[in-house]
């Protein structure tokens, strides 16, 4: 099993002066789902290199078994500090795509074309596609193969407008994750706020936020 995870190069939270990235856990937790379940993993992004930490993911709040054990896991931040440069990468030879959140997604990844073509190319071939959180805002542009936008009439989750009004950013993001989804004619579904909630339609796996992130992994797994 040969999964490639793809986290973002962005590291501005608006103009708010603050820093964001991906969000620890949700790298973290699926990165061991995969590897204790025997995968190859490949970690890519825009940049290349290393992808930068959402310090707010690194508070002492935030952390998990996960997260934990990344931090004693020097082969996994060796990993984690050269990732692939995207534009070099290939879906060949790739079992499925999983896409970690944070809220840099929303402006690297949701408008990066090497990541809309990758996505594309998973999806005709019927290989499992994962995304967790704020990484939906990847099936921004992503089209299927009617021409529609992927997710039209899948059903789908990603981060609520009201955990991104429980986080005080609705003004600060570039879009909301529920609304872009649904405008692009998502079946939306939701649970609680802050609780583990995943939604697998075909071999499209999304969950909604860092809660969700060893579920969305264990049920991407399941499709295998």
């Amino acid at each position: 099993m040969k999964i490639l995870m793809v986290l973002t190069s962005h590291d501005k939270l608006g103009d708010t002066g603050n820093k964001t990235g991906f969000w620890l856990e949700e790298f973290a937790a699926p990165y061991y789902v995969f590897k204790d379940a025997g995968a190859e993993i490949t970690l890519a992004s825009p940049k290349g290199g290393q992808p930068p930490l959402d310090p707010s993911s690194d508070a002492e709040d935030a952390q998990t078994e996960a997260t934990k054990r990344f931090k004693g896991d020097s082969a996994a931040q060796e990993e984690l500090a050269n990732t692939k440069a995207l534009s070099g990468v290939s879906a060949d030879g790739f079992d499925a795509i999983f896409y970690p959140g944070g809220h840099g997604p929303l402006w690297d990844l949701a408008e990066d074309a090497d990541s809309a073509a990758l996505i594309e190319t998973f999806a005709s071939t019927d290989r499992p596609v994962g995304a967790v959180c704020h990484a939906p805002a990847v099936f921004k542009h992503p089209k299927g193969a009617d021409g529609k936008p992927l997710v039209s009439g899948k059903t789908v989750t990603g981060f609520t407008n009201t955990e991104e009004e429980g986080v005080g950013l609705t003004d600060v993001v570039p879009f909301l994750v529920e609304d872009m989804l649904k405008a692009n004619g998502g079946d939306y579904q939701k649970g609680d706020d802050w609780a583990s909630f995943v939604v697998v339609d075909g071999k499209l796996v999304t969950g909604q936020n860092p809660a969700s992130s060893e579920e969305a992994a264990r049920k991407m797994l399941a499709l295998f």
